[in-house]
């Protein structure tokens, strides 16, 4: 069986990635969650993960590290990672790789933690221009595909992308026009989310770096965490 190497739930949106994929297709695994320690993770993470990082699929011994490398293993193995259909599986990988390499103010300005409620101190132009890419890029696919996922009826690889999108939109507030407003929602109230979500709110864990990046990002309205 699999084995899908995390970090922890309220702060780990790359570990999120295929964790929610392989849940909601049904695609058997074990989870081993290493917390984020206190300062460098990589002599840590070294242990079970060739790049000192999260997430990692180990399968019958045989590592395969980064949430896009891990998507395109599965999608060999399984059937249902991404579209049958030529023309929306490349729509859909084009989506998953941007998404993967691109929204950097969305990163910075919003990191993602679960159980917060933020109130953002400022909405830069960056992070104006993710929000409308992000926005765009949704109506998109959700218009050439019928919805109500970004490939049509199913949850692929392209929807576990996006879904620590769908806990930041949560978190800061954040809003989009069209059919992309209702999509986050969506996400959320998929059984893997709300899994993920209970999780998250039931650690107890804090680590420093990551409690700094939303308290540089804004002011904290809510706390819905078990006490540290």
């Amino acid at each position: 069986m699999y084995v899908l190497h995390i970090a922890n739930k309220n702060y780990s949106s790359w570990s999120l990635r295929p964790w929610v994929l392989m849940r909601e297709l049904g695609i058997p695994f074990k989870e081993r969650l290493t917390p984020f320690p206190t300062g460098s993770s990589f002599t840590l993470y070294r242990a079970f993960s060739p790049n000192g990082r999260v997430p990692c699929l180990v399968d019958d011994g045989w590592a395969v590290w980064d949430s896009l490398s891990i998507v395109e293993y599965l999608a060999e193995r399984h059937q249902g990672v991404w579209p049958a259909d030529a023309k929306a599986r490349a729509w859909v990988r084009s989506a998953a790789a941007e998404m993967h390499s691109s929204f950097i103010a969305l990163r910075n300005l919003c990191p993602m933690s679960c159980g917060l409620s933020v109130e953002p101190f400022a909405m830069s132009d960056a992070l104006k221009h993710d929000l409308f890419r992000l926005g765009d890029l949704w109506n998109d696919g959700l218009a050439r595909f019928g919805g109500p996922f970004l490939a049509g009826e199913r949850f692929t690889a392209a929807d576990a992308f996006f879904a620590p999108v769908a806990f930041r939109a949560q978190s800061y507030g954040l809003v989009f026009e069209g059919a992309a407003a209702a999509y986050p929602k969506r996400l959320l109230d998929l059984p893997a989310m709300r899994e993920w979500y209970a999780a998250a709110l039931a650690e107890t864990w804090r680590e420093p770096a990551h409690e700094a990046e939303v308290a540089a990002a804004g002011t904290v309205i809510e706390d819905l965490r078990a006490p540290a």
